[in-house]
């Protein structure tokens, strides 16, 4: 990566910024302007995308005004990561900078981000709102969401939550993002070898819109954090995991059916302990059941591996808005 560094520092940095937006209608035409600002001041080679996720408010009709604009949209709304998974595969420029369309992030922070990443021979730098312009609800459950994700991911990074971070585009080749996992995309990327680093950024409270954080959403990202922690423990070998608990089961079994072979040796009437053949029965098929599955799921992992993935969204329109025309792709 080192050369890719400095080839990059020497040349005009292309830089493609996605941002899904979902009811935002107060926030698209602002955060529009900003981002173009800092981008036109920096001189950089930009693209701006936004994705509108199944909006239901005058968002779609004011993204229409906007330019230059690369402008996704869905046929519903499929949620923040559908869209952001949907802007990084449309995107073309060598960095990709993802923000929330909330305003909330604040795309002056760009320039800043991507020197620290530069300077310390990063791949992904996410953004740390050290200071937090949130409820004291929201701040609560986020610490404790990562909390449990230090404890599961060990990603390093102190708020995965924050949409604002940067990556190299060949960081997206091969992966998918389906669920909650924008959230996780930096233990994504370190587990297969990336660079990750973390800066401060500014937070801004929010001017217009609601929130779309709610108890489903939590959920959804805890789920999705466990997903994230079998996957990189066992995902090229879940027999390990599923065939080793099998084998325990199996012990286990074994162990029972000692004590009944005992018991019986013994002359005990097997009708008043009737207890340890039924568990060695169950501790057997329990175990064998596991044992099957993870075989099963061998096989599951080596056909995700060779075959295409079906996309979980869908998208209805791709226009590229300029100054001087618009396309519809």
């Amino acid at each position: 990566m080192t050369n890719e560094v400095k080839k990059s520092d020497k040349k005009q940095i292309g830089v493609s910024v996605v941002v899904p937006v979902y009811n935002e209608e107060g926030n698209v035409e602002k955060l529009h302007r900003e981002i173009k600002e800092v981008c036109e001041k920096a001189k950089y080679d930009y693209e701006i995308i936004f994705i509108n996720d199944g909006s239901s408010d005058k968002t779609d009709e004011i993204c229409r005004t906007l330019s230059p604009l690369k402008y996704i949209q869905f046929r519903k709304n499929f949620g923040q990561t559908a869209a952001m998974d949907a802007g990084i595969k449309n995107s073309t420029k060598e960095f990709i900078v993802t923000l929330d369309g909330d305003g909330q992030n604040d795309p002056a922070d760009i320039p800043k981000m991507l020197d620290y990443l530069f300077s310390n021979r990063l791949d992904v730098v996410s953004g740390w709102r050290k200071n937090r312009k949130d409820t004291f609800m929201k701040r609560f459950i986020s610490r404790g969401a990562n909390a449990l994700r230090h404890l599961l991911v060990h990603d390093g990074i102190h708020d995965s939550g924050c949409s604002l971070k940067i990556y190299y585009r060949q960081c997206f080749q091969g992966i998918n993002l389906y669920g909650e996992q924008h959230r996780f995309i930096p233990a994504i990327l370190k587990m297969k070898g990336y660079k990750v680093g973390e800066i401060v950024v500014n937070h801004r409270e929010r001017t217009s819109g609601r929130t779309k954080y709610n108890w489903h959403r939590t959920i959804k990202g805890f789920v999705d954090m466990i997903s994230v922690w079998f996957w990189n423990k066992y995902a090229a070998r879940p027999l390990h995991v599923m065939g080793g608990i099998g084998i325990m089961f199996l012990g286990l079994g074994g162990i029972c059916g000692v004590w009944s072979i005992a018991l019986w040796v013994m002359g005990r009437k097997m009708s008043n302990n009737f207890f340890p053949p039924l568990m060695t029965v169950f501790f057997v098929v329990i175990g064998l059941l596991l044992f099957v599955f993870g075989l099963m799921s061998e096989i599951l992992i080596k056909t995700y591996y060779g075959v295409h993935v079906d996309s979980p969204y869908s998208i209805k329109e791709i226009c590229v808005q300029n100054a001087d025309e618009n396309a519809i792709l």
